[in-house]
């Protein structure tokens, strides 16, 4: 979170949420998935929208009055988490709670009912609550005008209607977290407003932002002739963007690097393969569906099946394990850690004594290479897609987003575009820094 300061130069300034960290993970962690409901219910400051909410979800508070029976929670007693606590806290009770990540990869999945469109605003509802309460036990005051950074599309396929129901998901958790304003922007663009002020004349420039869940890409004119209008919409050269990032880096070597320790490659006593399904199910933690039909009591026992007629049913079984202990987040996370090793290693040992005692995997940069080649031709496909918009070449490329340091997207926007400059932006804070920048002019 970034706010300007109130004197005339309106001085940028990014707020630490957690500790000295000025970001953090996208994840919520909560006792028990009812108990989201019942925290938004209890942080919700105005009498009537409280009352209305309280009665829109009056079922889910039932339900999460006897989860804490059941629990044996009290009143004070914390039951959500957010960001770094709430990774923690999967790390440390896997099986005894809810946890999910990337929240905003979910908003514009098509087909989803009132119900799950509830939930999902309940989730992102209670971590701008904890963001917006930590900004502001930093700075001292309120806040209560927004701008929210969104990507270009939410989701892959679904076109407006998608963007639509993500965008009216944010508006309404954001007035139920307290704001008393809310303006979207999309990101690349908010990165490029950041970007702007440094430049000295005027360049085209596509702006490559690589986030955890989504990518997006956009052509902007930029420099000093255009930083000082109020309508942008004529610089916007080309936009593109869908629902592929860091996360799927982490999922495709997730499956194609760690899935063989499970079983995956392997065959049947009766020479068949193994089916594969079980194992992308496993690693799909940004789908739905997959991951429904992966906790499913049919893939329960299809597994328990396999197990008996694999010829390696110890890893089978241990798919199994990954299962009912709900260690799959864990398992990407460790792809993750992976994924960032062998951007500065040619081989990395990949702990997994959670699954096994002493069980490793060893990789190679080349095998992560393979592993990601599908995730990452995507990614170029939208600077492709973006770049054809505009009908032109950039004078330079300005990247940002924390998965655009990697080695394998630096090397594909090479490929692309040969020896067109490159500059980095703060991978981390360049989207807030020009959302900021635009709230500033907005709410002047």
């Amino acid at each position: 979170m970034g706010v300007a300061s109130d004197d005339s130069a309106r001085q940028i300034e990014l707020v630490p949420l957690y500790q000295n960290q000025c970001f953090l993970p996208s994840a919520l962690y909560a006792l028990s998935r009812e108990l989201i409901c019942d925290y938004v219910a209890h942080q919700i400051t105005v009498p009537a929208d409280r009352d209305a909410y309280m009665a829109e979800r009056a079922n889910q508070l039932r339900m999460a009055m006897a989860s804490r029976r059941e629990l044996d929670i009290s009143a004070s007693e914390q039951t959500v988490f957010v960001g770094e606590e709430a990774v923690k806290n999967y790390i440390d009770f896997p099986d005894e709670g809810y946890f999910v990540k990337s929240p905003k990869s979910f908003l514009g999945v098509s087909g989803l009912r009132a119900e799950h469109q509830a939930f999902f605003e309940d989730i992102v509802s209670a971590m701008m609550v904890q963001i917006k309460q930590a900004a502001e036990a930093q700075l001292g005051t309120k806040i209560r005008h927004t701008v929210i950074g969104r990507p270009v599309n939410f989701q892959g396929s679904g076109g407006d209607a998608a963007n639509q129901q993500a965008s009216g998901i944010l508006h309404r958790a954001a007035a139920r977290a307290g704001f008393e304003s809310t303006e979207l922007l999309y990101e690349p663009i908010a990165a490029g407003i950041n970007f702007e002020t440094e430049l000295t004349h005027n360049q085209t420039v596509l702006v490559v932002d690589v986030g955890g869940g989504t990518t997006d890409c956009s052509v902007v004119r930029m420099g000093p002739d255009h930083r000082i209008k109020d309508d942008r919409s004529a610089d916007f050269l080309g936009h593109s963007g869908t629902r592929v990032g860091g996360n799927d880096l982490d999922i495709n070597l997730a499956y194609h690097c760690l899935m063989p320790v499970f079983g995956m490659g392997s065959s049947l006593r009766s020479g068949r393969p193994l089916p594969t399904q079980p194992y992308w199910n496993a690693v799909s933690i940004n789908d739905i569906p997959a991951q429904t039909e992966f906790n499913s009591l049919q893939n329960i026992e299809l597994m328990d099946q396999l197990g008996r007629d694999a010829n390696e049913p110890a890893k089978v079984k241990r798919l199994l394990n990954l299962q009912q202990h709900k260690q799959n987040y864990q398992l990407v996370r460790s792809a993750e850690h992976s994924k960032i090793a062998l951007s500065a290693a040619d081989s990395h040992q990949v702990d997994l004594s959670y699954i096994s005692p002493d069980l490793q995997q060893a990789l190679t940069r080349s095998e992560y290479e393979q592993a990601v080649e599908r995730p990452v031709s995507k990614i170029v496909e939208l600077m492709q897609d973006a770049l054809s918009q505009a009908q032109c070449q950039p004078d330079l490329i300005y990247v940002t987003g924390g998965t655009a340091k990697s080695p394998v997207v630096r090397q594909a926007i090479a490929q692309l575009l040969g020896d067109i400059p490159v500059v980095d932006g703060d991978h981390f804070g360049s989207v807030t820094a020009g959302l900021t920048q635009w709230a500033a002019k907005l709410y002047r």
